[in-house]
């Protein structure tokens, strides 16, 4: 890994630059800092976005993450890097959770796993099928979005809170570019030398021991979700290898899956590579979401 996570956000800027010429914004209903927990005195949460005709009653939560930095947005600036899918009757859900370097992995993937149970718990209210939700992310978002495909439970029957029981399984998943093998990367609770991976990262300095329990490629089994995905062939940060190594294992475990490579392309797409990122993204879960692959 040799890039920071600017330029990460300088393709999501693009991304949202690109699809604000498309429509106005009038035919959304956004419900905006909808709180799913609470941590050292702050809240946790996420924006609904949601056609105001036809929804399809399938929702895509998408992990906000670069780096394990989750930052806010106005949903109002946000709202058109989702248009693809609203246009299509998805509703859209940005989800937050606590960043790094306050949090690390373990607290993370722990925050993510908790907004999808918060959803799956009141997601009839939304007018959202529990039984329809995909999880989409790009990079440490990819690789949180793998984490709640590949390594979902039944929740936890004793919780104090209601919707802490419910599962956190999801039904479809799409990750771009993302890291599925922490093992290598995770040196323990020692400070990282100036200028080390860990450096840049700090989410990823948490106990060596653990790294296993994180990394989505010790988590493939014949029962996961149907996975799509997407990676640059000239990715320097977050090497191809690792979409290739995880669809390799999908396809053994005769999980539904593809994998699309993208020419040329670094960590990040812009232009013609993230249109077809796009349209690939929302075929996925046209087909993996809805009923016969239509509205239901």
């Amino acid at each position: 890994m040799r890039k920071g996570i600017s330029s990460i956000l300088f393709v999501l800027i693009l991304a949202v630059s690109h699809a604000a010429q498309v429509k106005p914004a009038s035919n959304i209903d956004v419900i905006p800092d909808v709180v799913y927990g609470h941590k050292d005195g702050m809240a946790l949460t996420f924006d609904i976005f949601k056609p105001k005709t036809d929804p399809n009653g399938a929702a895509v939560i998408f992990i906000v993450s670069g780096g394990w930095v989750s930052r806010y947005t106005p949903p109002e600036e946000a709202l058109p890097y989702y248009r693809e899918l609203l246009d299509k009757g998805f509703t859209v859900i940005s989800l937050r959770h606590g960043g790094s370097p306050k949090y690390l992995i373990p607290e993370i993937v722990a925050d993510v796993r908790r907004g999808v149970r918060f959803i799956r718990y009141n997601a009839k209210g939304w007018g959202i099928d529990p039984n329809r939700l995909g999880v989409w992310g790009w990079s440490a978002g990819g690789h949180l979005s793998l984490m709640i495909g590949l390594a979902s439970d039944n929740g936890d029957a004793a919780a104090k809170e209601a919707f802490m029981k419910e599962s956190d399984r999801v039904q479809a998943v799409v990750a771009y570019f993302p890291p599925v093998d922490l093992r290598p990367l995770v040196r323990g609770l020692n400070p990282p030398a100036t200028g080390t991976v860990l450096d840049r990262y700090p989410a990823l300095n948490f106990e060596k021991e653990k790294a296993a329990d994180y990394s989505p490629i010790v988590f493939v089994t014949p029962d996961d979700p149907p996975t799509l995905l997407i990676h640059g062939d000239k990715d320097d940060l977050v090497p191809i290898t690792n979409s290739r190594i995880i669809f390799d294992a999908l396809k053994k475990n005769n999980v539904k899956t593809d994998f699309i490579t993208i020419p040329g392309a670094g960590h990040g797409f812009r232009g013609e590579d993230l249109k077809r990122a796009t349209a690939a993204t929302v075929s996925w879960f046209e087909q993996t979401l809805l009923k016969n692959g239509s509205k239901p």
